[in-house]
């Protein structure tokens, strides 16, 4: 049965406003956004849905538990790469580190790296994605440091504090950029680390 009206001025069936996938994008970003400005406690459901253009009984569709948008947003929106090759520079730890820092296999927006830090102290699957996060940011830097400096494998415990520093800046920028209102330059981090590994 065609629902279309015959005559263009009689209102026709209600248009289909909230496709599947696209709702629940839009009710991911509206949380990113809520969580990552405000906080987790302090956003209700119903703003999400508000701030999503969608009705909230779609967001509970979707997340039956206000904890679920938040699962959801670490577990998909924060990521390392995989497969990511690192170019190491031989002999040069600086600039291997830097390019480490320019082609950070890292996927996670400034807003979510703030949710990051701001919920770890309180939901523990956001505690344990960040330490994950933090492991492999880690292992990588370390890999990068070991191909750039072979010779410095039997140093294993100054590499590990050397990656440690770096994959911290890498991963705690935005954080600290946001509290200090200063950029931090990873160039320059990675050349200090140099110089204590020389």
């Amino acid at each position: 049965m065609d629902q279309t009206s015959p005559h263009p001025d009689e209102p026709g069936p209600p248009a289909k406003e909230f496709a599947g996938g696209d709702s629940r994008t839009r009710i991911l970003d509206a949380a990113e956004e809520l969580f990552a400005g405000g906080g987790y406690a302090a956003t209700p459901t119903s703003l999400i849905a508000k701030l999503a253009k969608v009705p909230k009984g779609l967001l509970f569709h979707y997340f039956p538990r206000k904890i679920d948008v938040l699962v959801a947003l670490v577990d998909e929106r924060t990521l390392v790469e995989e497969g990511r090759e690192v170019e190491a520079v031989p002999g040069d730890a600086a600039r291997t580190l830097s390019r480490l820092a320019r082609r950070l296999p890292l996927r996670a927006s400034p807003a979510m790296r703030r949710i990051l830090f701001r919920e770890a102290d309180t939901h523990g699957s956001v505690r344990e994605r960040l330490g994950r996060l933090n492991g492999e940011l880690i292992g990588r830097s370390r890999f990068a440091l070991e191909l750039a400096l072979p010779g410095a494998r039997g140093d294993r415990a100054r590499l590990e504090v050397a990656a440690a520093t770096f994959a911290a800046v890498l991963l705690y920028q935005e954080n600290l950029c946001q509290l200090t209102g200063h950029q931090i330059d990873a160039d320059a981090v990675a050349d200090l680390i140099a110089h204590s590994l020389a």
